[in-house]
This record gives C-alpha cells, structure tokens and sequence, in this order.
C-alpha cells in the first residue's frame, strides 16, 4: 500500500473554532480495522479552515491575515519562504467577470486539489460576498504561501483590481493610479509583474463602457514594456474557441500579447468548481474540471515562458500621470483665480467711473468690491500605518500643489510633483523647504469689503491689473506645461486611453483654443481621436 500520514479520526477537526465535523471522502481504512485510517491529503489544511458547505465538494474557507494599511488590503495565506521565487499577477475586470473564482482557482490549483479529492478551497468568499463589498475600492493583494511543494515551485502573490459599476471615469482613474503607485513603491511592495490578466466572460461578444472603461484604465498605467504579458482569461467557458471574446478585444483595439495566430494570448476557464456533484452533473462538472486544471497548467506555463517585467518604467508613468493632474488641477484653480481677480477689478473701474467728480475734489467714497484672498481648509487626513495623508502646499506661492493622493511621502522633498529638490506645480517652483505637508489646503475665496478710500484706489486698480498680467502668464505657462506632461505620457505609456487622461486632453484643447495656439491644439486632437470609450 502506498505510504501516507496516519492520523486518529475525532468528531470535530482540531483548531475548528465552528465546530463543524470534517468529512474526508477520500480516505482508506487501514488493514486490521484498528481505527486509524489514511489521513486526507488535504486535511491538514482543512481542519484549520472553516466549513462552508459538505459538498461533494466540501467547500472550506481559508484562515488568512488580513492587514489592511493605508488605501490597499492584503490577505495571506502561509508562511513566505525567502528562499523560493514568487510570480506576481495582476487580475483587471468588472464586477461579475468571474476574477473570485480565478482567484480560488489558483489557490486550489497551487494547493494540488485533484477532482478525487472532493474538496474545494476559496479565500474569496464568493457566494457571501454582498453587493456593497464586491464594489470596494480597494485594491486587494493576495499572497499565496507555503503550498508551493505540493504542485508549484514557487509562490504567488495576485493582485485584484477593484471592479465597482457606478463610480465615474476619472474617479476610478484616480483611485486606481494612487493605490497601484502606493503599492509599487512601499517597502515591502511589488517591483515586477509576471502578468496582467484581462478576466472576461467568454459570451463577451463587445466590451461594455464599464468593460472599457476599466482595462483602459488599468493599462494606461503601465510601461510600453509590458504589452507582452498581457493575457486574457475567459471565464465561464464551454471550452469551445472563445470568437465572441477575442473579436470583442480586437475591435477594441486593446494592447495585449500576441500568439501565432495573431489572436490576444488567451486561457478559457469555467466557474464550476464549487458546484455541488449531483450524479446528473457529475460527467460534465468532470469534463469542466479538467478542462480547467490544463488551461490553469498552461498559463501559469506562460508566467515561466515570458518571465517578469520590471515596473520602473510603471512607475514612471504613474508619477508623470500624478504631475499631469496635480498641473490641471493647479491650472483650473488659476484660472478661477484669473476670473475672480478681473471682477474685482471691473468693480473698482465702475467705482471709479461713479465717482469721477469725488475723485476731482479729493473725496472720500465708498467702494463695494469681492476681493479675492486665501484660506486654509481643513481636510481628511494623518497617518494610516505606512502612509501619510494630507495636502502638500507651497506657504510662499500659497497654492495647493499635490491634494488628493499625496498619502506616501511623509515629507515635501519626496512627493511625487518635486523634481532635483523644487516644486513642479507651483507659480514660482519653489525649492522644497518652502513647501508643508498638513491637514490643510490653500481655497480661494471671496469677501465683501466695503472701504472708504480716495485717490489710493488708482493706486490699487494699478497694482490689480499688474497682478493680473502676472496670472496670465502663468495660465499660459501652465497650459505649455501640462501640454508637455501629456507629450511625455504618450511616449512611456502603453496608452493613454483612460477616462482621466482623456478628460485632461480635453481641457487643455478647450484652453489652447482660447490662447490660439492651433498647432498644440491639432496635436492634442490627433491624441484624443479615437481614444474615447463612448466611440467603441
């Protein structure tokens, strides 16, 4: 008989806080009926994880560490072994796609869950998950440990981008790029991807606007270097060549890898695992099972043939993608600015012109006017464990310079819109030193003032328009700046297909019109055709 580990069967499984009795179906009784019998080649795993349904399978929780720091989640099972190398993969899709079940495959698969062994393991408690949480923000890192013997020689880590519906283009842009540069660039973070996994349903015959929407957005953030790790996986698949699929990337015009055929590199996948092995069912469930475990064989194939990318050039373009948007939004705020500072100052002409005879007899008159200052706002923010929130402000310029998303320097010389030691946001690109990092941000505001004033007020109108001439200098050195940020994305990026990029385009087009500068204009046009979801 073949050898295995003999272990006394007992009523409840040991460390089984629920109480449930373990059902291992695939045990033998020994020779002489002594009351041992061959111990499950799972049950280890399974007495310390929570029953969830006695099948066949019986379907059993995961006891995982769940650490929750700053604005990312990370859920681990096992102990890291230092010695073994790890593939990282990064799953895109919507809600529904079927990325809970890619991921429970993967662990069952690394595990060596075999169909005979009619048990089922999931860290992603699919059927409990409501709708509220399957729409987190969060992006979620799964580290796989400690079951890299039983099947791989090495360890996965995965990473689940959030698939929420309802939140709009640029948000989930924002979101996105800030967590995904977080975890890039900490400590203990990730420095390579093996592969980025582009989940859709194999009945898929057009990618929705949400579809779009997300894999633009999580591609835009990547280096030109990572095209050929890009893959699909096709769930809920029959098996059959997944044509509704592959024609709806194609005529999307997504940037993926490329086999022989010139098709998007692809692994089908059903979602059948868990289902309860009715005998009606058992003979179709098998053949899906099996077809499951060669595909899963094959791209984790894959993760070894193309080998890992570097995310320098990543992270790259997550930094230019946050100065882009921290110099839009520093623009629009000077162009309020602009605006508010010209009525301040056609109320002061209309004073004047009012009170022409006053001025004549070096009188005193009364001025109503909005005049324009600057207040500190109190925002969210502090620390949340790594990661340090708040708004980064230049005191001399008093300008907001990076708010939101500035979370993991603690200190101004390290945000990401510093370059060689001074500010690449504000008026005056003031060194560092000038600049704080608080829980607070410079608004612009109006107040009503009323003064008694005389001949001064000429004096004033002066100083006013001088101020205004400056600020729209700098509205033009803004617009040329934020025009060269989006020059250079397009250079290092894979794209710059995603919602937020695209709504700066369009701004700045709306700009550089006003200005008349037809040329940068034709050019950021030529950029943006063709790139908007709506059109696809």
């Amino acid at each position: 008989m073949q050898n295995c580990d003999i272990t006394r069967v007992v009523e409840t499984a040991p460390g089984n806080t629920c109480g449930f009795v373990s059902d291992f179906s695939n045990e033998t009784t020994l020779e002489g009926g002594n009351g041992y019998r061959a111990k499950s080649p799972h049950e280890d795993i399974s007495s310390d994880s929570f029953l969830i349904h006695s099948g066949p399978p019986a379907v059993y929780q995961l006891r995982a560490k769940k650490q929750k720091f700053g604005t990312l989640t990370k859920i681990t099972v096992g102990e890291k072994n230092f010695n073994k190398i790890n593939k990282t993969i990064l799953l895109v899709g919507e809600t529904g796609g079927g990325k809970s079940t890619l991921i429970n495959t993967l662990i069952n698969y690394t595990m060596g869950v075999k169909w005979e062994d009619k048990v089922w393991f999931q860290i992603v408690e699919e059927e409990k998950k409501s709708q509220s949480e399957s729409q987190t923000s969060d992006v979620i890192v799964y580290e796989i440990f400690g079951f890299e013997d039983k099947t791989l020689h090495y360890s996965l880590t995965i990473i689940d981008t959030p698939g929420f519906g309802d939140t709009k283009g640029t948000e989930y842009d924002d979101i996105i790029s800030e967590q995904l540069l977080d975890l890039f660039r900490s400590e203990d973070g990730i420095y390579e991807l093996n592969a980025v996994c582009l989940v859709m349903k194999a009945t898929d015959n057009r990618l929705s606007y949400r579809q779009r929407q997300i894999f633009d957005s999580i591609i835009s953030l990547f280096g030109r270097n990572l095209e050929k790790n890009i893959v699909a996986l096709v769930t809920h698949s029959d098996g059959l060549p997944p044509e509704n699929a592959l024609n709806a990337l194609k005529a999307a015009n997504i940037k993926c890898s490329r086999n022989e055929k010139n098709e998007p590199v692809h692994f089908l996948f059903d979602n059948q695992q868990s289902k309860e092995r009715r005998e009606v069912y058992e003979e179709p469930l098998k053949k899906s099972w099996d077809l499951t475990k060669k595909q899963m064989g094959d791209f984790l194939a894959f993760l070894i043939s193309c080998g890992p990318e570097s995310l320098m050039k990543t992270k790259q373009v997550l930094k230019k993608r946050i100065k882009l948007k921290a110099c839009i939004q520093n623009l629009q705020e000077r162009i309020i600015l602009t605006e508010l500072k010209q009525r301040e100052i056609r109320q002061i002409q209309e004073a004047l012109k009012e009170n022409e005879e006053s001025m004549k007899n070096n009188e005193k008159f009364t001025v109503g006017v909005d005049e324009v200052y600057k207040e500190k706002e109190n925002i969210k923010g502090g620390m949340w464990g790594v990661f340090y929130e708040g708004a980064l402000c230049c005191k001399v310029c008093e300008e907001t310079c990076h708010y939101p998303g500035c979370t993991m320097s603690w200190y101004p010389s390290y945000c990401e819109v510093m370059k060689d030691g001074h500010c690449t946001v504000c008026a005056n690109k003031c060194p560092a030193s000038k600049h704080v990092k608080e829980k607070w941000r410079y608004v612009t505001k109006t107040k009503r003032t009323n003064k008694n004033e005389g001949q001064k007020k000429l004096n004033l109108l002066e100083n006013l328009e001088k101020e205004m001439n400056k600020l729209t200098a700098e509205k033009s050195q803004f617009l040329n700046e934020s025009y060269q940020h989006v020059v250079s994305l397009e250079q290092i990026s894979l794209n710059v297909d995603s919602a937020s990029t695209i709504a700066h385009i369009k701004f700045l087009i709306e700009k550089m019109k006003e200005e008349g500068d037809n040329e940068k204009v034709q050019e950021l046009e030529e950029m943006s055709r063709a790139k908007t979801p709506e059109q696809h």
